[in-house]
């Protein structure tokens, strides 16, 4: 007879990502080089023997939960992006966070591991990680094995397309001040984010938005190929 088998999952590390809102995080980890985020390993896995090893390897296969998906419970099919937002697909076919067990998988630059008082901090780049994201665990990301050649991408077979980032003159300005002030590469972070076209898949141009970056608020507009960042505050 087959039964159920009672398993619990807790986390063992907590993300403090760039992204603090949903709207504008890359739809796949690599996309944005300049987006980075810091796991903060939980007790009792915060120690450095446990991760003793982790460093040789230039990139890591992050598994965590989309924590903020978990109320709205998981469905057969979703909407992708990629397809424009009207067509479904089974949400096993997809990346959506809508999913039964809410996990998600990222692969990402591991940049370096700190060790402090309060335990051991993962620094890495390339995220595509909501803030306060849980970590279920942590793999290295080995070359030969992971990476397959011939691979092919279903509905989603080429990245998506790029835009002309323009600044207004207050908003660079911001940004120059905001990396002296912080060391933060703000512009390269904006273009990158922006570049991936971060509006949802009904959008119009013209219109105006904005998104949450730390403790900073974007707001931009798209005309055609163009993107103008029009305040940072």
């Amino acid at each position: 007879m087959n039964q159920k088998a009672n398993i619990t999952m807790e986390p063992i590390a907590l993300i403090r990502s760039c992204f603090t809102d949903k709207f504008g995080i890359p739809r796949q980890p690599g996309l944005v080089p300049a987006a980075t985020a810091r796991l903060e390993m939980l007790p009792p896995y915060n120690r450095p023997e446990a991760v003793a090893g982790l460093a040789e390897f230039s990139h890591i296969w992050i598994f965590f939960l989309f924590h903020q998906a978990v109320e709205r419970g998981w469905k057969p099919t979703v909407r992708p992006p990629r397809l424009g937002g009207n067509k479904r697909v089974g949400v096993f076919a997809s990346r959506s966070p809508q999913r039964p067990n809410f996990i998600g998988s990222s692969v990402v630059r591991l940049d370096k591991i700190t060790h402090s008082p309060q335990g051991v901090a993962l620094h890495v780049s390339g995220v595509d990680f909501l803030d306060l994201s849980p970590v279920l665990d942590i793999k290295p990301y080995v070359p030969y094995s992971d990476r397959v050649a011939d691979a092919t991408c279903g509905y989603a077979p080429e990245p998506t397309p790029s835009f002309e980032i323009i600044f207004a003159p207050a908003a660079l300005e911001f940004c120059h001040a905001y990396q002296r002030r912080t060391g933060r590469h703000l512009q390269e972070l904006v273009t990158q984010i922006l570049a991936q076209d971060p509006r949802p898949a009904y959008h119009e141009d013209d219109r105006h938005y904005g998104m949450s970056l730390w403790e900073l608020n974007i707001r931009f507009s798209f005309h055609q190929n163009t993107i103008m960042v029009s305040t940072i505050a």
